[in-house]
């Protein structure tokens, strides 16, 4: 299943996010499938999750149910049980493979209020030339350095405007690692390379996930299990 986060949700926590899409489930009366043991548990699988704090149109999920039920159904249902802002967009029946091995990078929307486009642009070219570009961030384990750069695969910015006033936005696509790059992480590095300081809080949206191809695309990661596309009717009288 893809879901979205937004609005107010976006800063919800991931735990809490859990427990609202098992209460929906609960509410949708869905067929869930349940571990074993002494204290059960449906069986879901959740792919990475995006950071406390930004919003996504592509997250995803796995479910395992103990019937067969229509997709299209199940997401209609499931998604009124939902709290505002936490949207069910699309589900796909399983057929072969594991979702999370479809998935390793994300492409992500960075709006930046009240940093120029051609700031912005200088900033993203720096930090594109280099090989290395280092961030402090703290882990429940103390602080720790990650190298930031072998991560992004690309990114292009471009203008928008707010109020009359023109500001940048940054669309980048990240590879999976070890520890995961996130959208912060990004920014800090073009606080380090650039001296980017945006005045204001900038805005994550994960806009898609999925397999890189060798464009740097981004692949459905629900397309193998979609089914062919109909045929068109061409037929003219």
């Amino acid at each position: 299943m893809r879901y979205a986060k937004r609005g107010r949700l976006r800063f919800t926590s991931h735990r809490d996010i859990a427990r609202a899409f098992e209460r929906a489930l609960r509410r949708a009366h869905v067929p869930m499938a349940f571990s074993q043991g002494f204290n059960p548990h449906p069986k879901i699988s959740w792919i990475g999750a995006a950071p406390t704090g930004a919003a996504s149109e592509a997250e995803y999920v796995e479910i395992q149910l103990i019937e067969v039920v229509d997709p299209a159904g199940l997401v209609a249902e499931l998604d009124r049980a939902m709290p505002p802002g936490l949207d069910l967009l699309e589900a796909v029946a399983a057929e072969s493979g594991s979702l999370a091995d479809r998935i390793d990078a994300s492409r992500w929307q960075i709006e930046v209020p009240g940093v120029a486009p051609g700031d912005l642009a200088a900033a993203v070219d720096a930090l594109m030339a280099l090989e290395v570009a280092e961030v402090e961030r703290l882990t429940k384990n103390g602080m720790r350095t990650i190298n930031v750069r072998p991560a992004v695969v690309g990114a292009l910015t471009r203008e928008v405007s707010a109020d009359g006033e023109p500001y940048g936005i940054l669309d980048v696509v990240v590879r999976q690692t070890t520890p995961a790059v996130r959208p912060d992480d990004v920014l800090s590095a073009l606080r380090v390379v650039a001296a980017l300081e945006p005045p204001v809080p900038a805005k994550a949206t994960r806009m898609a996930q999925g397999r890189l191809d060798d464009g740097g695309g981004i692949a459905d990661p629900l397309a193998p299990d979609r089914g062919p596309e109909p045929p068109r009717d061409d037929v003219h009288s």
